[in-house]
């Protein structure tokens, strides 16, 4: 099966004629054309029908040619079909809105690891074309020049990249994809702390180094929200914005989660986590040694990770001194904490304003 994509990106195209905005001023020249896609010079994208020998799959998204190989297009307006019986050897997919969507697809083993993952209906919803290949990376995905022709079954595009991920029985689910858009990549970080201050997006760049991922656990570390409504109205938002077939664990025992893990972990985060566990031991006017053997034993755990952990905590250092004793004693508790999982972190990254700056 031969498939022609004769643009890659979204109905406006990309830059957008006529957009003022910085993605649409910034964007790769010349540019890419709106969504197009012919397979074996015989039949376009959408098939309502098709040819003879062809078979038209997944209400309309999926197509199967004669030499039994198999495409699925999943533009940003449908669901992806769950319930495939066979492997798509190519999947072409809109993930700038809703990557999770194919985390679902390997989830449901309609793209393993041999399924080649293109990301089309691409346009200024994402900020500049560095951030796009950043988050292809992450993501397990690649994204071609218009024109590009690909072939079902045959070698993926060049470069590489590698996700992975681990079902409950701790089995490889995809052990690693082709895809990425320049060079070599590597396996994708096994510890990873994401920092940053009040609302600076430190959740949602850790929610999305995970969301492709196929089986995740939300490690949720906060303070029950019975009586708090501003608090409820918090916990409601970061579980909208969660895939919904990630599964969630309400836990202060860290340390035991993460040794205990056979899917990549989100923790969010270390500084609800700390709190509380100052309040288990009673140690906001008290003896703190229990909070320094609690960070201990957390520190020990992460350096054992046995897969994939990402963890949130908020940046310390740059704030005022607290007023209160017991304020200043959480800050150089969770600063020190920050400071020893950072050392044995592949990955740490400082968010602020949104923006992702590793460190």
């Amino acid at each position: 099966m031969r498939l022609l994509l004769t643009g890659t990106a979204g109905t406006g195209g990309w830059p957008e004629p006529g957009c003022p905005c910085a993605s649409c001023g910034t964007a790769d020249r010349p540019g890419r054309r709106p969504f197009g896609l012919v397979v074996d010079d015989v039949v376009a994208f959408p098939w309502a029908a098709a040819p003879r020998g062809y078979e038209v799959l997944a209400g309309g998204l999926g197509l199967a040619g004669p030499d039994g190989r198999r495409v699925l297009c999943v533009p940003a307006d449908r669901e992806a079909p769950l319930d495939a019986a066979v492997p798509y050897d190519v999947v072409l997919i809109d993930l700038l809105d809703r990557p999770e969507r194919l985390g679902a697809l390997r989830r449901s083993g309609a793209v393993t690891g041999r399924t080649q993952v293109v990301a089309v209906g691409l346009d200024h919803r994402v900020r500049s074309a560095a951030e796009l290949r950043r988050r292809l990376r992450l993501w397990g995905a690649v994204t071609v020049p218009d024109g590009t022709v690909l072939h079902a079954g045959g070698p993926p595009p060049e470069a590489t990249a590698l996700t992975t991920g681990r079902p409950p029985d701790g089995t490889a689910r995809h052990p690693g994809q082709p895809g990425g858009v320049e060079g070599e990549a590597v396996p994708p970080a096994r510890r990873a702390l994401i920092l940053g201050g009040s609302r600076s997006g430190k959740s949602a760049e850790a929610e999305l180094r995970l969301a492709a991922e196929p089986y995740v656990t939300y490690v949720a570390t906060g303070p029950s929200a019975e009586g708090d409504a501003e608090w409820a109205a918090r916990v409601r938002a970061h579980r909208a914005r969660r895939p919904a077939h990630w599964d969630t664990e309400e836990t202060t025992d860290l340390a035991g989660a993460i040794r205990a893990a056979t899917a990549p972990l989100l923790v969010d985060g270390l500084g609800t986590w700390l709190a509380a566990v100052f309040d288990e031991h009673g140690a906001w006017d008290g003896d703190r040694t229990p909070v320094d053997e609690r960070c201990d034993e957390l520190v020990s755990a992460w350096r054992r990770a046995p897969g994939r952990v990402v963890a949130v905590s908020d940046e310390v250092g740059m704030g005022v001194v607290p007023a209160t004793a017991s304020g200043r004693a959480f800050r150089d508790a969770l600063g020190r904490l920050n400071e020893r999982l950072a050392a044995e972190s592949e990955d740490v990254t400082l968010v602020v304003a949104g923006r992702p700056l590793p460190l």
